[in-house]
């Protein structure tokens, strides 16, 4: 299966939407798209947008598929495999749930052709970055395959090990709160100083925006960007000398290990 000509959606929500949208516009057919999704207006939308089969009920229909994408409430995904796996196959199963882990996934579904994958927010915009991982069994072609599904809307960065996707899910898939908190605090801090929320909104986000293409596409440290920025004795050595003294770059570090520790604690108690 180097290529898969058939995907399903388990589950119809945003980000199902994102990769749906991402996948239409780098060639899939819409006819080789199912969502399916129990509500009804939800399918509606799906339908109207992208033009795809929907469905309100998990059935043998998808045994046809030759990939299934759960996308789908971690806290819903022991219920929803119990209830789809007597229709599965051989397919490849591509999960996008946090904290649910491929070795449950495999338990609960009776396959170990299982890929995770954890993608953020910035998918709904194409994007995003995704972490994958997959259980020892899957293929270098069915890994290509949820690489060409994840990269619809975004970057990808493949993990030998699953339990790295915990680190993954506290630095990226929650990192874009981290980046709205920090543009918030700008903002509010412009705001102080006398600018417009208009003004000090196009400053803070634009900075964002152009720092964050600018790192992406540089070949240096970031670390070197940064020093390229700061003139000794200049304005922005007075503002990192003062984030230097309030530790800001640990208290960032004790934040992702925080999430990191809630990310394993929810694949215990989602995988019971």
């Amino acid at each position: 299966m180097s290529e898969a000509r058939k995907i399903g959606f388990i589950g119809g929500g945003n980000m199902a939407g994102a990769l749906i949208g991402g996948l239409l516009q780098a060639g899939t057919a819409p006819r080789d798209l199912l969502a399916v999704e129990i509500d009804a207006t939800r399918r509606a939308q799906l339908e109207q947008q992208f033009g795809i089969g929907t469905s309100a009920t998990i059935d043998g229909k998808l045994r046809s598929q030759d990939v299934l994408v759960l996308a789908v409430k971690p806290q819903q995904m022991k219920e929803v495999c119990a209830t789809l796996a007597p229709h599965i196959g051989n397919q490849l199963t591509v999960s996008i749930a946090a904290g649910i882990r491929a070795r449950d996934l495999a338990r609960w579904l009776g396959t170990q052709e299982i890929v995770r994958a954890m993608p953020n927010t910035p998918a709904l915009i194409g994007q995003g970055v995704t972490g994958l991982a997959c259980l020892p069994g899957v293929s270098a072609q069915r890994r290509s395959v949820a690489e060409r599904i994840l990269a619809a809307v975004g970057r990808v960065v493949w993990f030998d090990d699953e339990s790295a996707l915990d680190a993954v899910t506290a630095v990226s898939a929650s990192g874009p709160a981290y980046v709205f908190y920090f543009i918030e605090a700008m903002i509010a801090a412009a705001r102080a100083e006398g600018m417009t929320e208009q003004q000090a909104r196009e400053l803070a986000t634009g900075t964002f925006l152009g720092a964050a293409q600018l790192a992406a596409q540089a070949s240096e440290p970031v670390g070197v960007l940064r020093e390229r920025v700061t003139s000794k004795g200049g304005t922005t050595a007075a503002a990192l000398s003062s984030l230097e003294a309030d530790r800001v770059a640990a208290a960032i570090a004790k934040a992702i290990h925080a999430a990191n520790v809630r990310a394993r604690e929810l694949g215990d108690e989602f995988g019971r």
